[in-house]
């Protein structure tokens, strides 16, 4: 069988590097497409087991259990079965790209659809893009390892993935590309657009055949007028500020929650504080595209169904007040969720988010007669501006919304508002909420092809070791003899731990090498300097690149995280280490 296998692969290898891409993007997006359509269809499913029957008028109980038992069972699968932290599927493939030459293990094809089918399916207030997208990557990423694939080709193979899971959830294929090309920061080049293409669409095609040729959110919009601009002026810049409260307040609560080493005491933290949260508020009850529906298609009552709130679902400032307090605890659910020990993304509560923020605009404007907006217009360009800002991403944002209103009708207010938010947000935030973590270990690839490939570097795969160290005392007769066992000319001087002392150059001892009489009265000790700069194992490569350029040596010492001397870096290993890199992200 393995003997099959191999002449298999290599027949398919023999047909050209550019028809083996096409070949394995096609396949790639037909296994993201089938993988999307499959959480999608998981997630609801738990869903509508678990809360069918409830009484709309009436909150339930079961609000309070029900996500810290999908949690629960999540922790338990994460920890005994895959054995791998797989939450913040987006940053974790972006880390994968920077750091794991693009290498996902082979249980991210599936470990993140079962867990978080259990996280959302039961209530976790995440979306299941991020996982999915995950996903679809892995998919990218092992197909790619098993054909023996190059690092650029993987990294291609892991953004076909990631579009085909994108494109597949949403049936949105522009979107899928796109939100490849802004988010993970592929190259538009023509060798990386058309394999993108090719999984967008063949998962597209995937969705379609499975759930039907309807869009998300078709025949909902309302002709744009001009006059309204202002008004979206307005939705982009509340957006912006609400996205900003979105990603502090995310890490800021994930960070918290980190601090927490019990596993069950962050667990019934998480769990009693969501359940109380969806308890209260039923819509932060998973991804909450229910609740958009309702709101795009008139049925705004139903964002009280389920609540102790729903016999107030006519009087409008109580509307506001709960309008406002969904926007603002959704963010406090998501966080619980993923810092608990659940698995989901941001993403769809970022739709979620901006979809409300959008109506509430729409519906405080009309109600204080200012004007007559379209409510239904204002909720769908608030998710594309709360993307926008959120994501850094206004391009995915618009081409989405497009798409998943089955047209274009809204591009000219999605662009304004998602130009307004994305600039509102970016004075304050340099990173968006999916890069920031990366962003601060200097782990984050980059458009830019010199910052990428010194990204890509390791310390630890440039470490050379073949310099002799020597310890304070020695003698200067015993150096000498090390001396002629060494062709470097530089010694770490390091004490009975292995930390470094200091350094001795080769030129400050030359002249009293040969003096046999200093040979017993002449110590290491008294030849030795400080080292001009220390790199420590985890610096990025950019500190190591300002140190070299400071210090305007060829040679520094590496230390780990406990002071213990490793090795050295030399400034021409790590060109000619850039220059290989270069090569291997360089288009053809």
């Amino acid at each position: 069988m393995k003997k099959i296998t191999q002449k298999a692969i290599d027949k398919l290898l023999s047909l050209g590097d550019r028809k083996v891409l096409i070949i394995l993007a096609l396949i790639v997006g037909f296994a993201g497409g089938l993988a999307a359509v499959l959480l999608k269809h998981t997630i609801t499913g738990v869903k509508f087991l678990l809360t069918s029957w409830f009484n709309a008028e009436t909150g339930s109980l079961l609000y309070l259990a029900y996500p810290g038992i999908g949690i629960l069972i999540t922790v338990f699968f994460v920890k005994y079965f895959v054995r791998d932290n797989i939450s913040h599927g987006i940053t974790r493939v972006l880390y994968a790209i920077s750091r794991k030459k693009s290498k996902l293990k082979s249980h991210n094809c599936y470990s993140s659809v079962i867990a978080s089918s259990f996280t959302i399916g039961f209530g976790g207030s995440v979306g299941a893009e991020a996982p999915i997208v995950l996903t679809g990557a892995a998919i990218g990423s092992n197909i790619g390892q098993y054909f023996r694939q190059n690092y650029k080709t993987i990294t291609l193979l892991v953004g076909c993935g990631a579009a085909g899971a994108v494109a597949g959830i949403f049936k949105a294929p522009l979107a899928g590309v796109v939100f490849t090309l802004e988010i993970l920061m592929l190259d538009l080049t023509l060798s990386s657009i058309v394999p993108l293409l090719i999984s967008s669409l063949a998962a597209t095609l995937v969705s379609y055949l499975l759930l039907g040729r309807d869009v998300e959110f078709s025949n909902l919009i309302t002709e744009f007028s001009m006059h309204n601009i202002p008004f979206y002026i307005v939705l982009g810049l509340f957006c912006g500020f609400v996205a900003l409260y979105f990603t502090r307040a995310t890490l800021a609560i994930e960070n918290r929650l980190s601090k927490i080493l019990k596993s069950y005491k962050l667990w019934i933290t998480g769990a009693t504080g969501l359940g109380i949260l969806i308890f209260l508020l039923p819509p932060l009850y998973g991804e909450g595209y229910n609740i958009l529906s309702s709101l795009l298609t008139g049925n705004s009552d139903d964002i009280f169904r389920d609540s102790l709130f729903y016999a107030y679902k006519d009087t409008l400032w109580i509307m506001f007040i709960y309008l406002a307090a969904i926007i603002i605890f959704k963010v406090v659910a998501m966080a619980l969720t993923n810092g608990c020990g659940g698995t989901g993304g941001t993403f769809g509560p970022t739709l979620f988010i901006g979809g409300i923020s959008g109506f509430l605009i729409a519906k405080i404007i009309n109600t204080l007669g200012i004007a007559n907006v379209p409510e239904v217009n204002f909720t769908l360009v608030g998710m594309g501006g709360m993307m926008a800002a959120v994501m850094h991403a206004p391009l995915t944002a618009i081409f989405l919304i497009a798409e998943i209103t089955g047209g274009y009708d809204l591009f000219f207010p999605l662009m304004v508002a998602s130009v307004c938010a994305f600039l509102t947000n970016r004075s304050f935030e340099r990173h968006s909420i999916y890069t920031r973590r990366l962003a601060l270990r200097g782990e984050l690839i980059t458009h830019n092809k010199d910052q990428a490939a010194l990204t890509l570097l390791s310390i630890k795969d440039l470490i050379e070791k073949d310099f002799i160290a020597v310890k304070l005392n020695d003698k200067l007769g015993d150096f000498v003899k090390i001396i002629s066992l060494s062709n470097r000319n530089i010694f770490p001087v390091l004490n009975d731990d292995g930390k470094l002392l200091g350094l001795v150059y080769l030129d400050s001892v030359r002249r009293i090498m040969f003096d046999n009489k200093l040979y017993d009265s002449v110590y290491v000790r008294d030849v030795m300097f400080p080292s001009p700069a220390i790199i420590h194992i985890n610096d990025t490569m950019n500190i190591v690149v300002e140190k070299f350029e400071e210090t305007k040596k060829w040679n520094l010492p590496v230390v780990d995280e406990n002071g213990v001397y490793s090795g050295f870096l030399s400034k021409s290993q790590i060109l000619t280490a850039y220059r290989d890199v270069m090569v291997e992200v360089s288009d053809e």
